[in-house]
């Protein structure tokens, strides 16, 4: 199979996000005084414009709506140097959102999602974009993308021999994935919270080491290569064949968490393609992470110097280390 013009391909939700922070602890039922601002989002996104800044070539697919928030996605996107052309901008349909209320620390108290423009992602678009999928090193998918798309998508790369990390996105969306599982499609690499993971394995996982190896296990006899656990403040696991490995978080002082999970997925990848092994990839996406839940941004636009602070050599957007 030929080589793609781009390491990695990216199908997953584009959207913008709106977020309203607490100026002090929030109090339910009444109005909050706080600041409100608005910024391109979407896992999908969001992992496309980290691997970009990390200095990986990446193609960005999805669907916007024809309308003004999805023109400034695709321009921000294509500024950060993300190729779109990918992007479907459909008539008739109105741009995916996420909103969402922090606590005066930063964190999540509430996010409500709108991405109704993903049910019209449908298999024939995933056709439409195959040859430009085919030869990647990695195509990330997040389960922000209809159970029937996703299926018929993760058939394709099986088929092609494409590795696949799915991100759930939340636990609704997670359970997406079960069809494809059932199928004998599995991604290569699932990246769930320890909720999402519960979902996979149709039950709840307990936030043990033991507990959660062995849930990862199920999904790794269905085909899976790659579990990585997100634990929160205990860090993460990473589960592969005959290993698990413990990895602690590195202490940050927060000041938004929006995005922290996709800048952990998209460091972890990077690292990789760079020739790190998995577990020292992870080791280095939770020094990203620590270092982009300081930002105000979503996506940093300066992640390949808090990258080189987390010790890794980055390169260029114009450069493709892989």
């Amino acid at each position: 199979m030929a080589r793609a013009a781009f390491a990695v391909a990216v199908v997953g939700g584009l959207n913008m996000d709106f977020k309203a922070r607490c100026a002090q602890a929030a109090v339910p039922a009444t109005s909050n005084p706080g600041v409100t601002s608005h910024a391109p989002g979407g896992v999908g996104r969001n992992v496309a414009e980290g691997l970009v800044r990390l200095g990986v070539r990446v193609r960005l697919c999805g669907v916007v709506g024809e309308d003004a928030l999805g023109r400034e996605l695709l321009a921000q996107a294509q500024a950060a140097g993300v190729d779109v052309s990918g992007v479907r901008a459909l008539p008739g349909e109105a741009t995916g959102t996420y909103t969402a209320l922090l606590d005066h620390t930063g964190d999540l108290l509430y996010a409500v999602a709108d991405m109704r423009v993903m049910d019209a992602l449908s298999p024939a678009l995933v056709d439409g974009w195959w040859p430009a999928l085919a030869g990647v090193r990695w195509l990330v998918v997040d389960g922000n993308l209809p159970e029937v798309a996703l299926t018929h998508l993760l058939r394709r790369a099986k088929a092609g021999a494409v590795p696949v990390v799915f991100e759930p996105v939340s636990v609704p969306k997670a359970a997406r994935l079960l069809t494809a599982l059932r199928a004998g499609c599995a991604p290569h690499t699932v990246t769930p919270n320890l909720d999402e993971l519960g979902v996979l394995v149709g039950r709840s996982v307990e936030n043990t080491g033991a507990a959660i190896t062995q849930a990862a296990q199920a999904l790794l006899a269905l085909g899976v290569q790659q579990v990585w656990v997100r634990r929160g403040p205990l860090g993460s696991l990473l589960v592969t064949p005959g290993a698990a490995h413990v990895l602690a978080a590195v202490p940050a002082e927060v000041v938004d968490v929006t995005g922290a999970g996709d800048a952990l997925l998209a460091a972890f990848l990077a690292a990789q393609l760079a020739g790190d092994a998995p577990e020292a990839a992870a080791r280095f996406a939770h020094a990203v992470a620590a270092l982009v839940v300081a930002s105000r941004e979503t996506v940093p636009p300066e992640l390949a110097g808090l990258a080189r602070l987390a010790r890794f050599p980055t390169h260029s957007p114009g450069e493709n280390p892989c």
